[in-house]
């Protein structure tokens, strides 16, 4: 209840007022950079998927926020998903249970809930996801001794290697991009439409860096920057990289990188529990502590994790198809994952 003199708390859909959502945002410690209004309105641009933000007010101030996106697809079905087409995202602030109730009565199948603060009665899974973040240290020696025996003298190896690093924004774009399509190809997964990253790039705090060996790009990086903490998102190497040690040169790199940009933390993403990009991630000396997802839904939910066995000979197959084929089909059925 609220107290003596105070509003009753409302809940809205909020068009137009995106400077007050993200000043919201950016003053909120839950906050991820896929609660600002920018990644919403990206995805939008760049997947075709329609971007929704409900907020909790009270006393003329926001309190509690959803953003949302529309994700529609004729092989997945349809979803509100918070946040679309990141691994975080959620209800962030006061409210929680009515701006949950808003986003059913919106009329989709189905409400998923990646993070943030989860109502009461919805399926909860925390046993999928693991997230990966740490401090980065002070300096490059602080970062070599945080990182385990083992993978430190990869880190060393890949430090001796004749490596370029370069960073940038848009003029990296279409070299970061084909290098990225590659690299989900081989794991079997379509990648998204080159418009996602170009809206993120030309809209939000991020930026590319990208690895050479003898002038050509073999592994590069598209990450966020929010907070004083760095997302590196999209990442992927060549087969080449693989020899070169280009990821491990790659991600020492970004943590030098955005130590000078002024962050002190380094959010390594999530990974699926038990698999091998989770283990990678542990060898860095990361901690994978369990990411709490929800989901809504009126009858079958839709199911989208690669690794659900109905989808085996799907990724099979993909990772069979010439990387041109696989470039120009991925971002119509990639749109349609959220």
């Amino acid at each position: 209840m609220p107290g003596a003199g105070q509003q009753a708390l409302t809940v809205r859909e909020a068009a137009g007022e995106e400077a007050r959502i993200d000043a919201f945002v950016s003053a909120h410690p839950d906050a991820t950079p896929f609660h600002l209004t920018a990644w919403t309105h990206a995805v939008a641009r760049g997947c075709g998927q329609r971007g929704r933000f409900l907020i909790a007010e009270r006393d003329g101030a926001i309190v509690g926020y959803l953003p949302l996106t529309e994700v529609r697809s004729p092989l997945f079905g349809q979803a509100l998903v918070s946040a679309g087409f990141a691994v975080g995202g959620g209800l962030i602030g006061e409210g929680v249970e009515p701006l949950a109730a808003a986003a059913r009565a919106i009329g989709y199948p189905s409400v998923e809930l990646r993070g943030g603060a989860l109502p009461a009665d919805w399926a909860i899974d925390d046993a999928t996801y693991l997230g990966f973040v740490r401090p980065i240290a002070a300096d490059d020696e602080g970062e070599l001794l945080a990182i385990p025996r083992k993978q430190r003298a990869e880190v060393r190896k890949a430090l001796a290697n004749d490596l370029e690093v370069v960073t940038g924004g848009l003029a990296l774009a279409d070299e970061h991009y084909r290098i990225y399509a590659e690299s989900v190809r081989n794991l079997g997964t379509p990648v998204f439409p080159r418009a996602l990253f170009r809206a993120v790039l030309e809209t939000m705090d991020a930026d590319v860096l990208t690895v050479r060996h003898e002038g050509r790009a073999v592994a590069s990086v598209l990450s966020l920057y929010f907070n004083g903490t760095v997302y590196p998102y999209w990442g992927g190497g060549t087969e080449a990289a693989r020899g070169l040690r280009a990821n491990d040169r790659m991600y020492f790199a970004l943590m030098a990188h955005a130590r000078a940009r002024g962050c002190t933390q380094f959010d390594f993403g999530r990974s699926k529990a038990g698999t091998g990009p989770a283990a990678f991630k542990k060898n860095w000396g990361f901690v994978g502590t369990p990411l709490r997802y929800a989901k809504w839904s009126s009858g079958p939910a839709r199911e989208v994790n690669p690794l659900n066995p109905k989808y085996a000979l799907m990724v099979r197959t993909w990772k069979k198809l010439p990387l041109p084929v696989a470039t120009l089909i991925g971002p119509w059925i990639s749109r349609g994952l959220g």
